[in-house]
């Protein structure tokens, strides 16, 4: 007697709601299939099943798949996500008897079955064991767009797909930070969606679509609806901001950004005359990483001001809040930043440009101050500009250490794209000839690996290789690590861009406990 051949899986997008948006192909499979299974929520109906039943064949096997939560309030040992997984496993065997024994298995997924789809888990547990194959469906987000009936993204427009149930001021900062969006996961997340929102500054453009597609479709303004009534089956849509500039729906993408800018989205250069007596940028930093490094100054600061500008990961850690507008950029640009941030100075808006750790620090004061005196922006000039102290990395890394920076130091970035590596060399060996302490910003990125230790080899020409080396990376963050070594033991492939290096003077010491500090007194 042959063994039967197994059964093929095939997880089958049934789109948003409407069941003539099933696509040919999921139609023929389903009808075509031995089981149909579909999952439900606790109470046992299936929307999936009410989109798809009229696709089904005759004598099919229906396989109800029902979630033991909807929530994650569960007793189970592992909590909600050890309740799911042993779901999962106990969904997959059942689908896996019926496969055995050689029939074919579709099951549905409102939308599509990958994009934040239940049969995703049932395919990690069997696609490697039997024929298996995905049909895409029609998204919620297609079927939720349709219903707003407006354009969501245009262009290089960026569309973000966002979970409800993300922290308010998480979910704010990304609703800021992006020109489209979609939210999902409502019902009790909703009030917090629209607070989100509230804060985004994108709340007035926000369209609530609840049943997307169905019979049932609801399109509200996100101000407008009653939460007690959010079911789970909806969504937010923020279309991207509407501004086309000419009949190709070209659009002025920046115009936003302050008063005066013009249809390609470019501020233009102030002049004197254009400039107020009151205008000015304040520059802050934020410190190394963890809120509690923020001063209460730089706090108040950037409570005030209506735009922060900066490098994109520095500009994320501004809380995001109503009325606030936020400019952030790639990491090689500072002075064009600092120029954006002068000219809406200029225009009378209030501005703070952010660097991390200390702002005069190898930060963006001093492209502030270079911005300022282009030659062609000579209203630039008239712009005040003020200064807020943030702690340093070379603060915080000797910190940690102990007292390394005791006696006189020397602080240095080894990058070189602002300055030749002979230059770097000079005041290296200067330094080391001189017994100074040295921290070393700017160790080592992406496209600079060979720094690092080419700075060691300079010190060790002129420091003895047992000399104290403190290498600090992530301080402040959960992830953060300090190792003590010496100049000769620096190994520069542990080096990396989230490292400060502290390299110590011929007197600096290390205690029996591993802290490492330089005395104040320098013998005669």
């Amino acid at each position: 007697m042959s063994a039967v051949a197994p059964g093929r899986l095939r997880g089958v997008g049934v789109g948003p709601g409407d069941p003539e948006l099933v696509t040919v192909k999921a139609a023929r499979l389903i009808g075509a299939a031995d089981v149909v299974a579909f999952h439900s929520g606790t109470r046992g109906d299936s929307i999936a099943r009410r989109i798809a039943a009229s696709y089904f064949g005759d004598g099919v096997i229906e396989e109800l798949l029902v979630y033991p939560v909807t929530t994650g309030a569960t007793d189970h040992p592992l909590g909600y996500h050890g309740l799911m997984a042993d779901f999962y496993d106990e969904s997959a065997a059942r689908l896996a008897a019926h496969l055995d024994a050689g029939r074919d298995v579709v099951v549905l997924a409102e939308g599509d079955p990958l994009f934040y789809g239940t049969y995703m888990y049932l395919h990690d547990r069997l696609s490697s064991r039997y024929d298996s194959a995905v049909v895409p469906g029609v998204t919620s987000v297609s079927g939720s767009a349709a219903a707003v009936a407006t354009g969501l993204c245009r262009h290089e427009d960026v569309l973000t797909i966002l979970p409800g149930t993300l922290p308010v001021p998480e979910l704010a900062r990304r609703l800021a930070d992006t020109e489209a969006a979609v939210v999902m996961k409502l019902g009790r997340t909703f009030e917090n969606v629209r607070e989100a929102l509230r804060q985004a500054g994108r709340l007035d453009d926000a369209r609530y679509v609840e049943r997307a597609s169905s019979e049932h479709e609801r399109v509200l303004a996100v101000a407008d609806v009653d939460a007690s009534t959010v079911p789970y089956m909806s969504m937010v849509v923020v279309p991207g901001r509407d501004k086309r500039a000419d009949a190709a729906g070209r659009a002025a993408t920046s115009a936003d950004l302050a008063p005066g800018a013009g249809a390609d989205g470019e501020i233009d250069c102030v002049t004197d005359e254009s400039v107020g007596a009151a205008a000015e940028v304040v520059v802050v930093g934020l410190g190394p990483g963890p809120d509690r490094w923020l001063t209460p100054e730089v706090a108040q600061a950037l409570a005030e001001v209506d735009h922060v500008v900066g490098y994109a990961p520095y500009v994320a850690r501004v809380p995001q809040r109503e009325g606030l507008t936020r400019h952030a950029s790639g990491n090689t640009v500072e002075v064009d930043r600092a120029g954006l941030a002068l000219d809406l100075a200029a225009r009378g808006e209030r501005v703070a440009v952010v660097s991390g750790g200390d702002a005069g620090v190898f930060g963006m004061a001093a492209a502030v101050f270079e911005a300022a005196e282009v030659p062609d922006a000579p209203g630039r000039s008239r712009v005040g500009i003020r200064v807020l102290p943030g702690v340093s990395a070379a603060q915080a890394v000797a910190a940690r250490a102990g007292a390394p920076l005791g006696g006189d130091f020397a602080v240095m970035s080894l990058s070189d794209r602002l300055k030749p590596w002979a230059v770097v060399e000079q005041r290296l060996r200067s330094a080391a000839e001189a017994d100074l302490v040295l921290a070393l910003y700017n160790p080592a990125s992406r496209s600079r690996t060979t720094q690092i230790a080419r700075a060691r080899d300079v010190l060790l020409e002129v420091r003895p290789a047992d000399t104290v080396v403190v290498v600090g990376r992530d301080v402040g963050r959960a992830q953060e690590s300090l190792t003590v070594t010496t100049l000769g033991g620096l190994d520069p492939a542990s080096i990396d861009m989230l490292c400060l290096v502290i390299v110590g003077a011929t007197v600096t010491r290390v205690t029996p406990a591993g802290q490492v500090w330089t005395p104040r007194f320098v013998p005669a």
